[in-house]
This record gives C-alpha cells, sequence and structure tokens, in this order.
C-alpha cells in the first residue's frame, strides 16, 4: 500500500479483530478516578511483560492493540493493554479527561504492575497519543522510569504542528472522525454524571459552555481539554505536553518508528538527531502512514509493527 491514507484506515476499516481472552483488571488511580487493563499471555511471574497503550479515540479493542498483543503472547510474553481514562466503554467518574501529556497515569500503572509482577523484566509500546505519552514519561524520569525498553510508534512531536497537519487536505476526514468521537466523549460523560447526580462534575463540565461550533482540534483542546486538566490554554497544553521536548532526557532503550507520509505529522515536526539521546534508536520509513506500516500484497496483507516490535524487544 504505496498511498499514507490507505495505511492509515486499512488497519480500523479493512483488518479483522483478533480476539483474544483477556481478564480485565480495574485500577483505581490516587485522584479516586480508574483506568481498566486488559491482561493477555503468559501467566508466569518472571515472564517479561508488555504494556500497551492505545492512542486518540482508541481502546485495548483497537487492531493494532490486538494485533500486538498476539503476537507477543506468541514468543511467551505477558502483556496488558492499558484504556485510558473513559476508554474502556465506561465514562471515568472524574470531569478530567485522558489526553497526549498524562504521563502522570503512565507512571501509576507502572508502578501498580510492578507491584503485581516484581519479577517481570517490564517494557512499554505506546501508538500516536500513547507514544506521545511514553516519551514523555520517559523523558521525565530518565534513569527511574521503571521499565527496561519502549517502542513509540506514529508519534505527533509536537502537538501544535500536529493539530495544524490534520485540519489540512485528506487529513480532515480524520479531524472530522476525531472531532465527533472526542464530543461524543465528553457527551457521555455528561449523562454518567446526569444518572449518578454528579452536581461537581455537571457544574464542571457546564463551565465549559456550548460544545457546538468545534471543527478543529485547536478549538477543542483550548474549550475543552486545556480547562479540564490544568492547562492555561490549547497552547500551553501543547507546549507542556509535546514530546519532542522531552527526547534528550530519555535514558531507558527506546525504539521510535515514524513513517515520513505520516498524514498526522509533518515532516519538520520530526525531531533531529542531536534531539535524540544516546539511548534512542529512530527508523524512519519512507511509507507506512499513521500506524499503518502494512506490507505484502492483498490476500497476503502482514503488519510490519508485529514482526518489528517483539523482534526488538526479545533482542533487548
Amino acid at each position: 500500500m504505496s498511498n499514507p491514507h490507505l495505511q492509515t484506515l486499512w488497519g480500523p476499516l479493512g483488518r479483522k479483530t483478533v480476539h483474544l481472552e483477556r481478564p480485565r483488571e480495574r485500577l483505581w488511580l490516587a485522584d479516586g478516578d480508574f483506568m481498566d487493563l486488559d491482561w493477555h499471555g503468559q501467566q508466569a511471574q518472571d515472564a517479561p511483560l508488555v504494556l500497551v497503550l492505545h492512542g486518540l479515540t482508541g481502546s485495548s479493542n483497537s487492531p493494532y492493540v490486538a494485533g500486538l498483543q498476539y503476537a507477543l503472547a506468541q514468543q511467551g510474553w505477558s502483556s496488558v493493554a492499558v484504556n485510558w481514562r473513559g476508554c474502556s466503554g465506561e465514562p471515568n467518574l472524574l470531569p478530567r479527561s485522558y489526553h497526549s501529556g498524562a504521563s502522570e497515569d503512565l507512571a501509576e500503572v507502572i508502578t501498580h504492575v510492578q507491584r503485581l509482577r516484581p519479577q517481570a523484566p517490564l517494557y512499554a509500546v505506546g501508538y500516536s497519543l500513547g507514544g506521545n505519552i511514553l516519551l514523555k514519561h520517559l523523558g521525565e524520569s530518565g534513569a527511574s522510569s521503571g521499565l527496561q525498553g519502549a517502542v513509540a510508534v506514529s508519534v505527533p512531536f509536537r502537538l501544535d504542528q500536529c493539530a495544524d497537519r490534520i485540519g489540512q487536505g485528506f487529513s480532515k476526514v480524520y479531524q472530522a472522525h476525531f472531532m465527533r468521537a472526542m464530543l461524543a466523549y465528553v457527551t457521555e460523560k455528561q449523562e454518567r454524571f446526569q444518572i449518578d447526580g454528579h452536581t461537581e462534575g455537571l457544574a464542571r463540565l457546564a463551565e465549559l459552555g456550548s460544545l457546538k461550533n468545534m471543527r478543529t482540534f485547536w478549538d477543542f483542546d483550548g474549550r475543552v481539554t486545556a480547562p479540564l486538566n490544568g492547562f492555561a490554554t490549547a497552547q500551553d497544553y501543547y507546549r507542556r505536553s509535546s514530546s519532542r521536548y522531552f527526547l534528550p532526557h530519555i535514558s531507558t532503550r527506546t525504539l521510535i518508528i515514524q513513517a515520513v507520509d505520516d498524514p498526522f505529522v509533518f515532516p519538520h515536526s520530526l525531531p533531529t538527531a542531536n534531539e535524540l539521546s544516546a539511548s534512542t534508536t529512530f527508523e524512519l520509513q519512507e511509507k507506512g502512514g499513521h500506524v499503518g506500516f502494512v506490507e505484502g500484497r492483498p490476500g497476503q496483507l502482514g503488519y510490519y509493527l508485529e514482526r518489528r516490535i517483539p523482534a526488538w524487544l526479545m533482542k533487548h
């Protein structure tokens, strides 16, 4: 698939979902909210364990998440698909939302899993928003990341520039899809608060004002993401959450997989070599779209990420 949009759209629209047996665990966070974790694979206490982090409007049911969990199980590894707040099919309990800078939530997951499986070497793989959160965590924590290795795929390194890029050309189709899903996320939370009689939460959401006439990421992040999550403006959120600013401080062994033709990311948003730490390998493919990297030919399609990521983790 040489077309970046075919690469990007094949996973969500054309790929058959891999159905896995995954016991679900509810992780209660320090602030009283929750995240759901879907476990799969080897149950041995010392088996290598991988956290799998989905992207914007995704979940543990996203094909790329289930596909990786299946591939990891084939080599005898355990995995945990992390559903960000409100992404597991049930609205979260607080007005705040998941977002591209929520590295504190990832840190809580890491601490929890380390406590459950203290003998297991721990790794993480993040896609898109999940990759941005992962790289931000790695840069913030340095040598104390809690991870033996990490892989980030199709990362929106500069959130402000990606908000501009997705508003151009055919990418406006993706923008419209994301806007519908993100607005539904807020509306479902309002309905949950109404049913639960959560007056404080309803009042907080009411302070956002009308949800109408939001068409761009700048609109949504300025009027919803920023006020709900402690940022002054969309620009403040983008500046404080963009992973590109954290890359030089990463000390965990890390692989980044990116495509030049990613329809969400400008080429000039990609980090330069001198921004990458010595522990980081940057793999730039000419083609692959956004979380695509579909290989093979019709009738014999394969998924490069599900070959490359398990092999890289095994090697390290």
